[in-house]
């Protein structure tokens, strides 16, 4: 029970209510043990108090979109609790960056210089992946440990908001998660993945900002503003070393 209180206590927006009957479920209370383990004899990422990142910056109430992500970046300093984002100072990922080209011809916006997608998260996008946690230079290492059942529970849940939201979902594994999603409230978007292996097959010219907002303003709500200013940097920084 400890071990599960230090976990949920990391977690202090709505969701942790939200998802309260999820914490001493069976698989979630081996995927935890699990990830003691991990943690203890492994260098996983992203750090242990920034899995929930996502959650904490994009509350339940708030969210409005959800870009979907599979598990976090391997790489030393990249990865810290949200899809797709890479903490400051670290090289733009390859994904990332044909996501930036294709904000850019969509919206005609600044191709960012950093690769920090905090900015979206406070304005009630939510960058979860479907995996919250991986081993050092080993990719997909913590997929089927039980995350997906959690994260399966996150998107579950903002499938009964009344407010509707719109579902980003880019490549096979992430479309597979419409089957449980209610199209006649929310907006589902779908395309291949930005990865540099499938972007041109469908990525590019896909439109998914502006749909989204357009999307948006159509059921009264505020659009995103999808551009990344360089202020995101200090205040991420800041985040991480509170």
């Amino acid at each position: 029970m400890k071990q599960v209180q230090m976990w949920q206590d990391q977690l202090k927006s709505d969701w942790k209510s939200i998802l309260g009957e999820e914490w001493n479920k069976p698989y979630m209370l081996e995927l935890l043990a699990y990830m003691a383990d991990e943690y203890r004899d492994h260098e996983v990422f992203p750090a242990q108090e920034q899995v929930f990142a996502a959650l904490e910056a994009t509350p339940y109430e708030a969210t409005k979109v959800v870009i979907l992500g599979q598990d976090p970046y391997h790489g030393a300093g990249q990865a810290h609790g949200m899809s797709f984002s890479v903490q400051p100072g670290v090289a733009i990922p390859p994904s990332l960056r044909n996501m930036y080209k294709e904000l850019h011809s969509d919206l005609e916006l600044p191709i960012p210089t950093h690769g920090c997608l905090r900015a979206w998260s406070e304005q009630g996008v939510l960058l979860l992946n479907t995996v919250l946690t991986v081993r050092s230079g080993e990719p997909l290492s913590h997929r089927k440990r039980g995350w997906e059942t959690f994260t399966d529970e996150v998107i579950r849940q903002l499938n009964t908001k009344q407010e509707p939201v719109v579902f980003i979902l880019w490549g096979n594994e992430a479309i597979k998660k419409a089957e449980m999603l209610d199209r006649s409230r929310h907006h589902i978007l779908t395309s291949v993945h930005p990865s540099p292996l499938s972007a041109r097959r469908g990525f590019f010219g896909s439109r998914p900002y502006s749909q989204t907002n357009e999307f948006l303003v159509r059921h009264g709500l505020t659009p995103i503003d999808w551009s990344i200013p360089e202020y995101v940097i200090q205040a991420e920084e800041l985040f991480l070393h509170n």
